[in-house]
């Protein structure tokens, strides 16, 4: 492989194209050191490299810092979300405009440590083709260290996948998984999860996950849950075959019940008293059914949100777009690259009238 030089004659890594895309959701305080850090990790990495920067309908002023940022930083793409997505479609997002022969995805708070990339490409260029960073470490409470370990063991046990264990979204992904993960039509998606469908060759490098930079984490409890819950309907039918196998074994003790009742009848032997018991069965049958309800429903969820195919994403903003072809879009695409505010409201309008009528401006 041709290797690119620094001007202090010392030899980047590559000379291929690496777009880093990067989740925006309250983390107006983090974007200007992030760009900053990964400014100077790219610089020892590759000269091609671009930065894309979903906004994820961010409630603070990370949009204009991140508009401020593009007038005079060419390298950096701004795309804002019309509403928020959520991160897994702002990852998305960001692939769907990336041009790099690698892609590495991240968020925007600085827990996903840039110094990384130098490892990942590093790996990449030795013929991997997915390298994820592995969260040996936290500095959260430990508690919630404990609720990610018993999470991730649970999830590594009963999906089909072999989702790797501590494993988030922050990875370098080759060119050929990236198209993969985006010809996936899932729209409830987990993008961790699509990656290690994709397969190919993946590795993982340890790292120690750092506080937030600024702010504090947007994700409650219930979040977490929920995610949770997500996770295991999405790359499991473990819950779906646990309701088979209790309803088996319910069966089985209801004969063996039946059984005993009817010795006890044919011996003359007294039924036995036992209210109690009876509200216990009673409450148990009850509470295995709205469990059993609960887990089925969550799956028929997924399959609500999946047959919609309500479109996504919407943009409501896009600047300095490298790409020589721009995609189609669904939304209004202000793009300042050379052009006044007014020239880019008018040809924004004139792209929206286009598409209206059925014309492209390609």
């Amino acid at each position: 492989m041709r290797l690119a030089v620094r001007e202090g004659g010392e030899a980047m890594l590559t000379d291929k194209m690496i777009s880093v895309v990067v989740t925006c959701y309250r983390d107006e305080g983090s974007v200007r050191e992030l760009l900053r850090r990964l400014e100077t990790v790219m610089q020892e990495v590759t000269p091609n490299w671009e930065v894309i920067y979903v906004n994820d309908a961010s409630p603070d002023q990370a949009e204009q810092v991140l508009l401020e940022e593009a007038r005079t930083n060419k390298r950096l793409t701004v795309i804002s979300h019309s509403r928020n997505f959520g991160a897994q479609v702002a990852f998305t997002t960001g692939m769907m405009q990336a041009k790099g022969d690698a892609v590495v995805i991240m968020d925007g708070d600085l827990q996903d440590p840039p110094d990384l990339i130098h490892d990942f490409v590093r790996l990449w260029i030795e013929k991997y083709d997915v390298v994820y960073g592995i969260r040996a470490e936290r500095t959260e409470g430990w508690a919630r260290n404990l609720g990610y370990k018993v999470f991730y063991r649970i999830l590594k046990r009963i999906s089909y996948l072999d989702v790797p264990v501590d494993a988030g979204e922050f990875s370098l992904m080759d060119r050929v998984v990236v198209d993969v993960i985006l010809h996936a039509e899932e729209r409830d998606r987990l993008v961790r999860g699509l990656r290690v469908h994709a397969g190919f060759r993946q590795t993982g490098v340890p790292f120690k996950r750092p506080a937030r930079f600024s702010g504090e984490s947007t994700q409650s409890l219930l979040d977490y849950v929920m995610w949770a819950f997500k996770s295991f309907t999405s790359y499991s039918l473990f819950p779906l075959r646990l309701i088979t196998v209790m309803s088996f074994l319910l069966t089985l003790v209801s004969f063996l019940f039946l059984l005993y009742f009817l010795a006890g009848y044919l011996l003359g032997l007294p039924a036995p008293p036992g209210f109690m018991s009876l509200m216990m069965i009673i409450l148990t049958l009850g509470a295995i059914i709205m469990f059993s309800l609960g887990m089925i429903g969550e799956y028929l969820g997924r399959l609500f949100l999946e047959i919609k195919q309500r479109p996504q994403p919407v943009i409501s903003r896009l600047v300095n777009d490298h790409r020589d072809h721009p995609l189609p879009w669904l939304g209004r695409v202000n793009d300042f690259r050379e052009q006044s505010p007014d020239q880019s409201t008018a040809s924004s309008l004139l792209r929206d009238g286009e598409k209206r009528d059925g014309h492209s401006s390609e």
